[in-house]
């Protein structure tokens, strides 16, 4: 899910533009502008190191192996469910 701020992302493409795109509708208050969530969109990732003890790391490649998925995006999946747990809390 990433959120845009579509009042600051078209300040940024009206600077592209040279100034040409809110000039071009000067009747919109681009104060009032909500920040836009576009849930569809694929997530930026990061590539990042991590270091687990062999056993678990074991452990999840055999809980990946019989759900028949690669074990990065169990763990992905094991995170994703724990971070919205935490938020929800």
């Amino acid at each position: 899910m990433q959120l845009i701020n579509t009042g600051e992302a078209l300040k940024e493409i009206d600077k592209l533009t040279e100034g040409s795109l809110l000039s071009n509708y000067p009747d919109i208050d681009w104060k009032k502008a909500k920040k836009v969530v576009f849930s569809d969109l694929k997530p930026s990732v990061k590539t990042i190191s991590l270091r687990l003890p062999e056993y678990m790391l074991e452990e999840i490649k055999l809980l990946a192996n019989k759900r028949d998925i690669p074990y990065q995006s169990l763990m992905k999946i094991f995170l994703s469910e724990r971070i919205k747990k935490e938020l929800s809390a």
